[in-house]
């Protein structure tokens, strides 16, 4: 079978050397590699975190993985995770390993940052219109014929940007693309028949382009479960459908692609069809405690259990108790993510066991400190020096906070130091 990455590059990881520069991580640490750290599966909290620091859950990533290739497995679709979540290249070696058929970025620098460890299939989710970007995508598929790139188009303009630069630099290959459609109010995309047909048309008229297929994306007419939503979200897939089935006859290996981590479901549900569907959901290897539990097809209220578990969360330190019902912690806007939700209160540390904290909240975040709102039950829980664990929402904007994030087994061992590339 075809490697999607260089295995090498990315075991390599595990000889680098924890330092200062990987915030959050026991000090005594440093100097050592990765893989010495993981080969005694040390205790983190033991070993002496220098708060906060955020973690993974293997158990859980193991079940996701699981759940998410049983399900797109069952619905007759592939999978090309979104990388920019994680920015991960060992967390992608998980996704390959469980079935996923490439990986898709959003900008040309997390291409090449993916490339950087051999990752041979890619869905840029955009428009490429920087000639600087171009020149570099044609040299490298010209230099490594078992590279793949299929990315957007929307414009006519676009097109001829495209085919201009990559004529420039003498690229041999053409680039894959897909016409994007969008619907109104929303982002990139074209907006009716007349764009997409004229569109089509350039391309198909360009040497430096080959058209395989049609790409949407649903989740940026909202966050909306309701009925309505999700009538709005189907109109717009029935209209991306009949848009590929009247492309099908001028596309070369044709792919349909959408799906993020809230309407996958609806995307298998009316995008499959003679063509190869792929979904691009990224989110659902940590699923949270925020939006996508309230947003997920599998974790969302009504679904079926089963489905996905929080994997990622954020452990951080009572630095003062300055009056009744307020406790004052070492993380901030700096450490976790608050453009969805407020992390959320879980469980503290109280000697060597955790307990469940439950009727607390966070209030507010400043840059390095988080307001966390005391339930009376927790007043005299709840002191300075306790270590609180938390669940967060929107796993995307954790992960760039943090460079070297511990993955911890059942039992708070590490197992893994994963490497993150932002």
């Amino acid at each position: 079978m075809r490697s999607l990455l260089n295995a090498a590059a990315v075991a390599a990881l595990a000889g680098q050397r924890v330092d200062w520069r990987f915030k959050g991580l026991p000090a005594a640490w440093s100097g050592r590699t990765v893989a010495q750290i993981c080969a005694e599966s040390p205790d983190l909290f033991a070993a002496g975190p220098l708060g906060p620091v955020c973690v993974l859950y293997d158990e859980a990533l193991r079940h996701n993985l699981a759940t998410m290739a049983g399900w797109c497995a069952r619905h007759g679709v592939e999978l090309a995770p979104h990388g920019k979540t994680h920015m991960s290249p060992q967390l992608l070696a998980r996704q390959f390993e469980a079935g996923a058929c490439a990986v898709t970025a959003a900008t040309i620098s997390q291409v090449r940052a993916y490339r950087a460890f051999g990752v041979r299939e890619v869905v840029l989710a955009n428009e490429l219109v920087d000639v600087a970007g171009l020149a570099w995508l044609g040299a490298e598929l010209d230099s490594d014929p078992e590279f793949r790139l299929i990315c957007w188009v929307d414009s006519v303009r676009g097109v001829a940007m495209m085919t201009e630069a990559l004529h420039a630099v003498g690229a041999r290959r053409p680039v894959d693309v897909c016409v994007e459609l969008g619907a109104v109010g929303t982002r990139t995309g074209c907006r009716d028949d007349a764009c997409v047909d004229a569109v089509a048309d350039a391309v198909t008229a360009s040497p430096q382009l080959r058209l395989v297929g049609v790409a949407g994306y649903e989740a940026a007419l909202g966050h909306d479960v309701s009925a309505p939503g999700v009538k709005r979200v189907r109109d717009y897939l029935m209209w991306v459908r009949a848009v590929a089935a009247r492309l099908a006859p001028r596309c070369v290996d044709m792919v349909v692609t959408a799906g993020g981590s809230m309407h996958f479901d609806l995307v298998a549900e009316t995008l499959t069809g003679p063509w190869r569907t792929i979904l691009r959901s990224g989110a659902y290897l940590t699923n949270d405690d925020g939006l996508y539990l309230r947003t997920s097809p599998l974790t969302r209220p009504g679904a079926e259990p089963g489905g996905f578990v929080p994997a990622i969360g954020v452990w951080a330190q009572v630095c003062s108790r300055p009056e009744p019902g307020l406790a004052l912690l070492t993380m901030g806007r700096r450490d976790v993510s608050f453009d969805q939700d407020l992390p959320v209160p879980q469980r503290v540390r109280r000697g060597a066991d955790w307990t469940d904290l439950a009727g607390c909240e966070v209030v507010k975040l400043n840059d390095q400190h988080a307001f966390l709102r005391l339930s009376p039950a927790a007043e005299d829980v709840v002191e300075v020096g306790s270590w609180i664990a938390f669940g967060v929402s929107h796993p995307c904007t954790v992960f760039d906070k943090w460079q070297l994030i511990p993955v911890l087994d059942g039992h708070g061992r590490v197992v893994d130091l994963v490497r993150t590339f932002f």
